[in-house]
C-alpha cells in the first residue's frame, strides 16, 4: 500500500458562521487558541498515531466561537479506501490523559472525513465524535459538508 498523505484541520464557528481555520498552511488560529503541529506528508508515523495534531486552548477560545468541527482530507485526492484506519483523539495536555478517542476504518471512495467536533455546552465543552464522508481537497471545499453536522 503507498503512502497517504492526510491533511488536519480545524475550523472555529460562530453562529453556523465559520470564522477562522487552523491547518498546514494557517498553524495558528487568529485569536492564538488552536495551533497546528504542522504538516505530516507521510501517514502512520506519528506518536500514539499521531501524525497531524491541533491543540486546542478552551479556556481561551472567544466567547463567540460555538463550535470548532475538525477533518481531515487528501489535498492529492486520494481517497480512503487506502486509508487502514483514521482517528480523532482528546487529550488533555497538560496531563497527557486520553479523555475521547474517535477511530475510523478505511474503506470509503471519499477523499475527506468531517471526523469529530467539540462545541459548548453550558459553561463547558463537549466533543461529539460525527465520521462523516467529504469530498474536498481543502477546508474550504469541506464547509458545505461541515454545515449539517453543526
Amino acid at each position: 500500500m503507498r503512502e497517504i498523505d492526510l491533511d488536519a484541520s480545524a475550523v472555529l464557528f460562530a453562529d453556523r458562521q465559520p470564522v477562522d481555520v487552523v491547518f498546514f498552511s494557517h498553524l495558528v488560529s487568529d485569536d492564538g487558541s488552536l495551533r497546528h503541529t504542522g504538516d505530516s506528508l507521510v501517514g502512520g508515523v506519528g506518536q500514539d498515531g499521531d501524525d497531524e495534531a491541533i491543540l486546542v486552548d478552551l479556556q481561551r477560545v472567544p466567547a463567540h466561537i460555538d463550535q470548532i468541527v475538525f477533518s481531515v482530507n487528501s489535498f492529492v485526492g486520494q481517497t480512503f479506501q487506502e486509508v487502514r484506519s483514521t482517528l480523532c483523539r482528546l487529550v488533555d495536555e497538560a496531563s497527557g490523559q486520553e479523555l475521547a478517542r474517535f477511530t475510523m476504518v478505511g474503506g470509503a471512495a471519499c477523499n475527506a472525513r468531517i471526523m469529530a467536533k467539540v462545541h459548548r455546552a453550558g459553561v463547558g465543552w463537549r466533543m461529539t465524535a460525527l465520521g462523516a464522508s467529504a469530498s474536498g481537497r481543502t477546508f474550504q471545499d469541506l464547509v458545505p459538508a461541515m454545515l449539517p453536522q453543526l
